[in-house]
């Protein structure tokens, strides 16, 4: 099942929009009817594709009859008192209308809305894309060369079959799953990617023996105005012809199949953040849950993780949240959600941290090098322990961000440093005393340039040994042995009792 409020978001990235505000977005949509122009009805259905239809009022009148929830509709460049008349009719009849942009071509349009419409409730179950490597072998067929279909990262998607006859460049491409960096480096040199981005021409990449590269024909995949990815055919010379066209016509079906694989992938993401949120906040049906994210039902740690680049506000966290939906490889062992500016992981994890460190140290790798990532793995949790593994994480992220030049922070390895600090982050909770030993001391400290609160410090952490405490500060013991004959005569205690020693620590700890 999908919203009209997903139909929404997801298509105002493919330069839809809607005509006039909504009223509602949680209708649910079942059905996707196409207009006919050859037909003077059209079908009952949920939601409308105008397809052909360039006035707002006809477009309006076909979901009526449709008993529609939504019509899309090229944009017709009616006029402000035309679209004020036309919404007010929509409205009237609980139709929204959306506007699709002239430069969004229907066959895109309709494999969004048929991937989520129509492919949306699969989507729980693992449905996938459809095969962009049998479609890659179908565009290598006709055009005569080894293709390569990437994303704009240069990532490869999926390759043709037939190897024989690989150049270097395209076998590091296939075991590297991404083009090398001097390679990429090249096409940048020689303006491939500035090209790309601003034409539909298909470019051909002349050889470059010392990088191990035969020539390239090279054509981009667009959804609308927005750039997919690109495909990429070995050749020895320009592309012409039928060949020529058969790469622009292959060019154009893998902007579709991205399409739905982007679709697919975004409700799979959905439905996955939402399941994972659920075992974080704690729910008697844990089990069940884990099930429906494929996940064994074994002990399990929650990472939890923040990116950041200096220039980019949110795209560092989008980026790793990408990178841990999407996996390494062709497998993913944890389950991951996007909350705020940070991504949460549920990794099965046994006594010993290092698969779930294992996992961070690859994500960072899979991050642009510009990406900092601070991060925090809690301890080994059974499912109804989840929520407290996930304050962990947070603790030990938290740790992390206020030391970057260490590694992650395990809750195994740091658990004192976070008793300290929910210590600390409690006693910081309440009213901080005006009076007491710790802020007599301090204050005398200051008026006479004492070092009274440093050795009772280091007196209390070394557990009352005088040598050790004279190392920590530098003085002799008999430096320490005075301070804290001192400090007796300022302020009244029993250093003999634990439990004070114990508050002591904690007032200390609470004071940094």
């Amino acid at each position: 099942m999908v919203t009209l409020d997903r139909l929404i978001n997801v298509l105002s990235g493919y330069g839809v929009r809607p005509l006039a505000s909504v009223p509602t977005r949680d209708a649910e949509l079942h059905s996707v009817v196409v207009h006919d122009p050859a037909e003077p009805t059209v079908s009952v259905g949920d939601a409308v594709l105008a397809v052909g239809v360039r006035d707002l009022s006809r477009a309006v009148g076909l979901a009526i009859a449709a008993q529609a929830v939504v019509v899309l509709v090229h944009d017709p460049g009616d006029s402000a008192s035309d679209v004020r008349e036309v919404a007010t009719t929509a409205a009237e009849h609980g139709v929204t209308v959306l506007v699709v942009d002239s430069a969004v071509s229907w066959s895109q349009v309709c494999g969004v809305v048929y991937g989520l419409v129509l492919e949306g409730g699969e989507a729980e179950s693992g449905r996938g894309p459809s095969d962009l490597f049998a479609l890659a072998d179908a565009i290598a067929s006709t055009v005569e060369g080894q293709v390569t279909i990437e994303d704009r990262l240069s990532r490869v998607v999926a390759y043709s079959s037939l190897q024989q006859g690989a150049d270097p460049a395209r076998l590091d491409t296939i075991l590297g799953r991404r083009v090398s960096e001097p390679v990429r480096k090249l096409f940048e040199q020689r303006g491939v990617f500035r090209h790309l981005a601003t034409s539909d021409e298909p470019l051909f990449v002349a050889p470059s023996p010392e990088h191990g590269l035969r020539g390239r024909m090279v054509a981009g995949v667009r959804a609308g105005r927005e750039l997919l990815g690109s495909v990429w055919v070995t050749c020895d010379e320009p592309l012409t012809g039928a060949r020529l066209r058969e790469l622009r016509d292959g060019a154009e079906a893998v902007a579709l199949h991205l399409l739905r694989s982007r679709v697919s992938a975004d409700l799979e993401r959905q439905v996955e953040s939402e399941l994972v949120v659920e075992l974080l906040d704690g729910t008697p049906d844990a089990a069940a849950v884990c099930g429906k994210l494929g996940l064994p039902p074994e002990t399990f740690r929650v990472v939890a993780l923040q990116a950041h680049a200096d220039d980019e506000r949110h795209a560092a966290v989008l980026l790793a949240y990408d990178r841990a939906t999407t996996g390494f490889g062709w497998s993913r062992p944890g389950r991951s959600t996007l909350f705020g500016n940070t991504v949460y992981t549920l990794l099965p994890c046994g006594d010993d941290p290092t698969p779930a460190r294992d996992w961070v140290d690859e994500l960072v790798r899979a991050l642009p090098a510009h990406v900092t990532v601070s991060a925090g793995i809690g301890g080994v949790c059974e499912l109804s322990e989840l929520p407290a593994g996930k304050r962990e994480a947070e603790e030990c992220l938290a740790l992390h961000v206020t030391q970057p030049h260490r590694a992650p922070v395990e809750y195994d390895e740091a658990w004192h440093e976070i008793l300290l600090q929910r210590l600390r982050t409690a006693a910081e909770a309440g009213r901080q005393p005006t009076r007491g030993p710790i802020v007599e001391l301090t204050r005398h400290d200051a008026a006479h340039n004492t070092r009274y609160v440093a050795t009772l410090r280091a007196w209390l952490e070394t557990q009352g040994d005088l040598g050790a405490a004279a190392a920590t500060l530098d003085v002799h013991p008999n430096t320490v042995r005075y301070r804290m004959r001192r400090i007796s005569e300022l302020v009244k205690w029993d250093l003999d009792d634990p439990r004070t020693r114990l508050a002591l620590l904690i007032a200390l700890a609470a004071s940094e």
